[in-house]
Parts: structure tokens; sequence; C-alpha cells
């Protein structure tokens, strides 16, 4: 049976109109495509001229910082106009996170960012360029994390973190060596205004106006209640008495007010002393003559730190807070008062110097006490403890203490005067610097 119908033959005929149209359309591209590309083998670029080069390259960067918010090469921080911020550090290549005390001390030719007579806060004891110090090799030395960078120490960057924020270190002298170790280096950028001192100039506040940043410095070598009787010589009238279970009020009543805290203890806990738990004696460390009950170190220290994170844990006031450890001192042939000496002109390599025992004892206590901080709460009452643990990057450094410059001009009567050295303070500019430098790191991480 046939039909007039031919369904296949009609639906072949239409589908050959529609390869017909297409391939006329990819002619006519492939016409277009060739003459748009042959006739730009004949166009020149229009001259410019340096001048509006560089006003064009001009215009393509203000441009991007409208866009990002670019700030200056003081600025640091490359802030957006998108409600995010982008760290110049992190915009680098590089892990997210490296061990920051770990590495070596390379050579910086261009060493220190201020000098002793730059920087007017350096008190005499430290300036050790002044009191007649004339090798400068341990001015150019920077320290290099194995698998990271340290930025150099941006103050303009820094106070514009601090606006309308407060600082407050805590701690011994050594406390006092890296706030005048910071102030000199902010100073570049504005100098502060000194609005507190103790009587003894051993507790101080400064402030930055332009800024509204306070500095403060709080002078409590146990950050316990003691009854201390020691001069600045280390000569002692009587045995110094500390309360275990009782933290410093001199800091403690301030903390509310601080949005940064860095807290340290020390050298003093070496000391000879009486131990003192709710008000009453319970024993001593080294004191042969009076007949109390030996207590160990290491008791009075755990008790001392466990009730500094317990303070932390409990307050209702949650700032950053950085637990600075333990600072290792280099004597050698003697100590402080036995004839102690700090004479090396470099830093100690890789396997060099790691430190007496009592200092690495010293320092595990800290970091066990710490860790146990941290694993027990970690941020669920929103506490923001941080390690600045500047040991190891101290301890290769016997070539920057003072030295017998804690005094001025300590050999002008020849080289044979029997002189003190100090080697556990630092000269100012020197490797203390870079203990800001972390510092900074660690709060612009956060």
């Amino acid at each position: 049976m046939t039909t007039d119908w031919e369904p296949w033959p009609a639906l072949q005929r239409k589908s050959n109109h529609v390869v017909v149209k297409l391939l006329v359309l990819a002619i006519l591209a492939g016409l277009s495509f060739r003459l748009l590309f042959s006739r730009s083998d004949v166009l020149h670029p229009v001259p410019v001229s340096p001048a509006d080069e560089a006003e064009r390259e001009a215009s393509a960067e203000s441009m991007a910082a409208d866009v990002l918010g670019l700030e200056d090469d003081d600025g640091g921080s490359l802030s957006t106009n998108l409600g995010f911020s982008v760290d110049e550090e992190q915009v680098v290549s590089k892990p997210d996170r490296c061990d920051l005390f770990t590495g070596q001390w390379i050579p910086n030719p261009s060493g220190p960012t201020y000098t002793n007579e730059s920087c007017r806060f350096i008190e005499p004891p430290q300036n050790c360029m002044k009191n007649g110090r004339h090798d400068t090799r341990y001015l150019f030395w920077r320290w290099k994390p194995h698998d990271c960078d340290v930025s150099p120490f941006n103050a303009k960057r820094f106070l514009d973190t601090m606006q309308n924020k407060s600082l407050a270190l805590v701690g011994d002298s050594i406390v006092r060596n890296q706030a005048q170790s910071l102030i000199c280096l902010l100073s570049k950028v504005e100098e502060p205004v000194e609005v507190y001192h103790d009587e003894q100039y051993k507790s101080r506040k400064w402030h930055f106006p332009s800024y509204s940043f306070n500095l403060s410095l709080i002078w409590s070598p146990f950050l316990i209640k003691a009854a201390i009787f020691e001069n600045d010589e280390g000569e002692s009238k009587s045995v110094n008495r500390l309360h275990l279970d009782t933290l410093d009020q001199k800091w403690t009543s301030q903390y509310k007010s601080f949005d940064y805290v860095v807290i340290s203890s020390g050298q003093w806990f070496l000391k000879t002393a009486i131990y003192m738990e709710n008000n009453k004696l319970v024993g001593c460390h080294y004191c042969p003559k009076l007949n109390l009950s030996e207590i160990s170190i290491e008791y009075a220290y755990n008790k001392v730190l466990n009730s500094l994170y317990r303070f932390i844990k409990t307050s209702e006031h949650k700032p950053i807070v950085m637990y600075r450890t333990w600072t290792p001192d280099h004597f050698e042939y003697g100590e402080w008062f036995s004839g102690g000496l700090c004479n090396r002109t470099e830093p100690y390599k890789a396997g060099e110097g790691s430190g007496r025992d009592v200092d690495n004892f010293m320092r595990t206590i800290e970091l066990n006490a710490f860790t146990r901080a941290v694993a027990a709460e970690g941020t669920r009452n929103g506490i923001r403890l941080k390690l600045l643990d500047t040991y190891q990057l101290s301890v290769l450094r016997p070539d920057a203490h003072t030295g017998p410059y804690r005094t001025f001009h300590p050999f002008e009567h020849g080289k044979n005067v029997k002189v003190q050295y100090d080697c556990l303070h630092w000269c100012l500019p020197g490797a203390i610097d870079t203990w800001n430098d972390v510092m900074m790191k660690l709060i612009m991480d956060e």
C-alpha cells in the first residue's frame, strides 16, 4: 500500500536547509574574524608622552587604592572597602602558620631603626653606646624563623591598631627593658607624654595623644604580693617575703582597663625568699640559717602561675594576654656577684648555646603551666592567651647584653679595673627590639 505522505524525505529537506544556513553563518563569521585581524595589522598605537604615561599609571594606582583602601608604605595593613582586611604578610605565598620562635640570627646590614641618639627614652644602664661600647656588630643581626619571616616593627601600623586602646607590660626590670625598646620604636612616629610614674620610676604610664593610646609599665617582679628588701644593685637588707596565693594588686587592680597585657616573671624567683600562704609562713627557698622548711622553686613558681591563669580565666574582662617566657642570662666564668663575664661579640649559631640548666628548667615550668591553662579552657570563656616565647631567640645572643657598659665609661681608668658585668639586661638598640617585632606579629594575627 502506498501513500502520498513521505515523512522522512520531507524532514531531510528541512534538515538540509538548516545545515546550509549554519554553513553560511560560519563563513560570514570567519570572514569577519579575518577582516578584523587583518585590519589590526595596520593599526598603530597612539603615541603617549612620558607625562601622560605617568599620569595613567598614577590614575591606575589611585583606582586600585580606592577599591582596596590601601594605606601608604607606613600603614602596612591593606584595609579594603569591602568589609575585610588583607594582611600584607599573608599576601606573600608563605605557610599560614610557622614557629616564630625557632630559627637563627642572620646578618642585617641595615641595622636598627633607631639609635641611642635618636631615642631619648633609653635609660642609662641600657645605653651601651653612650656608656662607651665601641664594637657595633651586635646591632647588625635580625631574627629569621626557619619557615617564615618576622617583619620589622611597623610603628605607624602598630599605633593605628592601638587607636583608643591600652597596653600594659607587667613584670620586672626585663619588662622595663622591653618597654624602653617599644617606646623607642614608636617614638619614630610620635613621642609619648609621660602621665604617671611612681616614686622610684619603676611603674610608669605614657600617652600617645594623636592615637589616644596608653602604654603602662607595672613593676611587679613576682606578680604576687611581696615584701622586697633589695635595691637595684642586688643588695639585700633582709629576706624577701612572698605571698604565693595572693596576686599583686598593683596590676590586678588595673587589669580591667587594659586591652592588651604582656606578663612575665623571671630571675627574681631564684633568690632567697620566705614563702607565705593564707598569711602564714609555710617555708623558705634557700634559707640555711633560718631553720625553716625548704620549699622548692618549682612548687612556688607553679603556685604563682596557676594563680595567674586562674585570675585570667575568672575575670569578666577578656583582654589579649601574652605571657612572655623566661629570660636567660649569659654569665661566664662566674655569676653577677663573683666576677662573671659576657664579652662575646657575635650570636651563637644553632647548637652552640642552649642556656643554663636552671633557665631551661624554669622555662619548662612556664610552658607546662601555659599548656595546662590553654588545654583546660581554650576559648570557652573568651580567654585570649598567647605565648610570647622569646627564650630561644634570646639564648642565642650572648653578645647583646650591656655587660660592663651598664655604667658610664667603665674602663676609663684602665682595662684592669674591676667592673661588674650585667649579662641579663640588653643594650638598646639591640636584640631585645626583636621581642617587640614578634609581639606585634602576635597582635596583628589576632
